[in-house]
């Protein structure tokens, strides 16, 4: 081993969704040419998961496949496929399903969140989620094969509204029922609530507001005041959970299990752990940001540049974010736009129909040219997707 590997700081990044590619490819770039610090991406699956249309593959809709390596290509970043099984942050190390045990130095943790399938009974064995371009697979084929039926979609979030709007839109022969404990857009203005309940209603969906699921049955849901509701198809999107490792690394975790970070991003018990989007509980002065491609993104780059500026012998700078938009498809040609505070509070600004369409559209297909040019990256900025423009954020030089 020479001088030089010796001393080669070893960065690892686990999770290759919008945070932590982001981050893999954003410290990558601006250190390529030094070769210093090794930047490795550990991630379960070679292709990048778009969870932004997974409502639409889960309709049997084909979506653009993007290879991470390919992604990674130019950057000087190592990629390796395996599942991560555990982490030693004592060790400083991690361990993959094929036994691998990777060596790191400074860790960046975005291993997400998934559909929390444990909190009802029965979710885990009769409902779909979509967690992968798999799970949406395998719901799009069980949708294909009905003939006629009821779909109940449970969670009336975002997530619940989208797929809900897609499969009665793609599936018109199906019922759709959307079930939660809130009504549908329930958060937003009244303008933009009111164009939501008119494109469901106008898809035929069924909303049920003020329920809460009690089961799921092979062939129905049971809710908490003793009615059911038969069910061909179960859909899960209501809330979400993530892995236990961190917790079982001995990071400190917050009730959901997410790291609890300082305002750099660091773990705030290991401080050579990073945390980024859905894995991480980083605090705002508005509360504890909440998992959105737009918030994760950011999360990523600013993690690459503390990173940096650790190692360069300097603090790094407080992490700052604010909301700007939350965008809803409603079937491929609807849509609704949300402008929002900082705070993430509704503004009176509201997108509708095909204009807001082309819009959400514009805004989830924003990060592939977002990582097109992080990897050309000078050293003097960052760039990310805010309302479909690029916003420049100078590094902390």
């Amino acid at each position: 081993m020479n001088a030089t590997t010796a001393q080669q700081h070893e960065v690892l990044v686990l999770g290759a969704g919008y945070a932590g590619l982001s981050a893999a490819i954003q410290l990558a770039a601006r250190t390529r040419k030094r070769g210093n610090p090794r930047v490795t991406l550990v991630n379960a699956y070679d292709t990048f998961t778009e969870r932004l249309r997974l409502h639409m593959t889960a309709t049997g809709q084909e979506t653009a496949e993007m290879n991470i390596p390919e992604l990674l290509d130019g950057t000087g970043a190592a990629f390796v496929r395996g599942w991560v099984t555990a982490v030693d942050a004592e060790k400083k190390t991690v361990r993959i399903d094929d036994e691998r045990v990777l060596r790191y130095d400074t860790l960046v943790y975005a291993l997400g969140g998934v559909a929390d399938t444990a909190a009802v009974p029965g979710v885990d064995d009769h409902a779909h989620t979509l967690d992968s371009p798999e799970d949406a697979a395998v719901l799009a084929g069980r949708l294909a094969g009905l003939d006629g039926g009821t779909v109940v979609v449970g969670g009336s979030g975002l997530t619940g509204v989208e797929a809900a709007a897609e499969i009665a839109e793609r599936h018109p022969e199906l019922q759709v029922v959307l079930l939660g404990r809130r009504e549908p857009g329930a958060g937003m203005h009244p303008k933009a609530k009111a164009h939501l309940d008119a494109a469901l209603a106008r898809l035929g969906v069924r909303v049920r507001s003020g329920v809460e699921v009690a089961k799921v049955l092979p062939d129905s849901v049971e809710l908490a005041d003793g009615s059911g509701i038969p069910a061909d198809v179960v859909l899960w999107t209501s809330g979400t959970r993530v892995p236990p490792l961190a917790a079982a690394a001995g990071l400190a975790v917050d009730e959901r299990g997410r790291v609890v970070t300082d305002s750099a991003l660091r773990s705030v018990s290991h401080p050579d752990v990073y945390a980024v989007g859905d894995a991480a509980a980083i605090r705002q002065g508005y509360g504890v940001m909440h998992g959105t491609c737009q918030g994760g993104m950011p999360t990523g780059v600013h993690a690459a540049l503390s990173i940096l500026r650790v190692l360069a012998g300097k603090e790094p700078k407080p992490f700052r974010f604010g909301y700007y938009h939350t965008p809803v498809s409603l079937g491929r040609n609807d849509a609704v736009v949300q402008f929002t505070h900082p705070d993430d509070s509704p503004r009176r600004i509201v997108l509708t129909g095909k204009r807001a369409a082309k819009y959400k559209e514009t805004v989830t297909a924003a990060p592939w040219p977002t990582f097109a040019r992080m990897k050309k990256m000078p050293a003097s900025g960052a760039f990310w997707p805010r309302g479909g423009r690029y916003t420049r954020i100078r590094s902390a030089k």
